[in-house]
């Protein structure tokens, strides 16, 4: 089979840490061809998405004493070929947030895709539909008591009556951004006005939830279903607990909570086309859904020794094969 990868620049990914690259790397190591493009390099040609396209060659990272080792180089590029995008049997839409306008734009190119031809993770629509921090909000039951206003005097009062508070711009990635609020701090006023850019645009504020400081756990989904787990553990002064600002990571297991949260949210994902998606749950509470470019799976194997790459793969795979033969039939 061949799959299409639209990827930030390869020469800026990290093969120990990327989850694309750990997808990638299955995919090629399952005996499919592995195929890169960028978000820049797509187009609509006579009513089909085309995509500036390079066969890629992966040298596998090692797990040496509980460590990814990796090769260097890592990986090799071919000739570049402009082709429809469904000559894949799968294209994974795996751009690093934030969604700017370009990114939009490319999902839009992404619908000229026929989806009975081939599998587009995750679908275009549903990434338009789900920005991540919003789209937890349709799950009541799941998430902390949230709001999400541009207006100081109502994050005020919600922060007074909860005594503390975290603010999340709504459109940033890896925990920028990030506010931790006390009605207390002289700063108050100043951070919510720089957030919500002197009220013009809004941002969430969940309540804070003391369990953080245990972790802010990281569970990838594959097609609704939990498939592993790793928990981030803030480290220093910092209350964050994100890879990206110095989290610590550890193994973890699935609660029955937490699978309870797995299952309210996959019909939704489901009917929304968010195959492989990252959640984030801190003390039993949801927090976050991650679609863009969900992250986890080489920490997870790591520290389980799990391959959630293969695992992925062999899904898309078999569901490529069941849409062709409904095609044929």
């Amino acid at each position: 089979m061949k799959f299409a990868f639209i990827i930030d620049p390869i020469s800026r990914l990290d093969p120990g840490h990327d989850t694309s690259v750990a997808l990638m790397e299955a995919a090629q190591q399952m005996g499919h061809e592995v195929w890169i493009t960028e978000a820049s390099h797509l187009s609509v040609v006579s009513g089909k998405a085309w995509a500036i396209l390079e066969r890629v060659h992966l040298i596998p990272v090692e797990l040496v004493e509980g460590r990814w080792v990796v090769q260097q180089p890592w990986y090799e590029v071919g000739d570049r070929t402009f082709q429809p995008l469904e000559s894949m049997d799968a294209v994974f839409m795996r751009t690093d947030p934030p969604v700017t306008v370009p990114y939009l734009y490319a999902t839009y190119i992404l619908d000229y895709i026929d989806p009975a031809k081939t599998l587009v993770i995750n679908a275009p629509r549903g990434l338009r539909a789900a920005n991540e921090k919003m789209y937890a909000l349709q799950f009541t039951g799941a998430i902390p008591e949230t709001i999400v206003s541009p207006d100081k005097e109502t994050i005020r009062k919600f922060v007074e009556s909860k005594g503390s508070a975290i603010l999340k711009p709504l459109g940033n990635k890896a925990g920028e951004g990030i506010l931790f609020l006390e009605p207390s701090d002289r700063n108050f006023n100043s951070l919510v006005e720089l957030s919500t850019l002197q009220g013009r645009i809004p941002v969430m504020v969940q309540t804070y939830l003391p369990a953080a400081k245990e972790g802010d756990k990281r569970i990838i989904l594959l097609n609704g279903i939990p498939i592993g787990a790793v928990n981030r553990i803030p480290t220093g002064k910092e209350f964050r607990g994100n890879m990206a600002v110095g989290g610590r990571v550890a193994e973890t297991e699935i609660t029955d909570r937490e699978r309870e949260i797995c299952t309210q949210l996959a019909p939704t994902l489901q009917r929304d086309g968010l195959i492989f998606v990252g959640i984030d749950v801190i003390g039993g509470y949801l927090t976050e859904v991650n679609v863009t470019s969900p992250t986890g799976v080489r920490e997870i194997d790591r520290l389980s020794g799990t391959r959630l790459g293969y695992q992925t793969i062999e899904w898309v795979a078999e569901e490529s094969r069941r849409n062709s033969k409904v095609i044929s039939t």
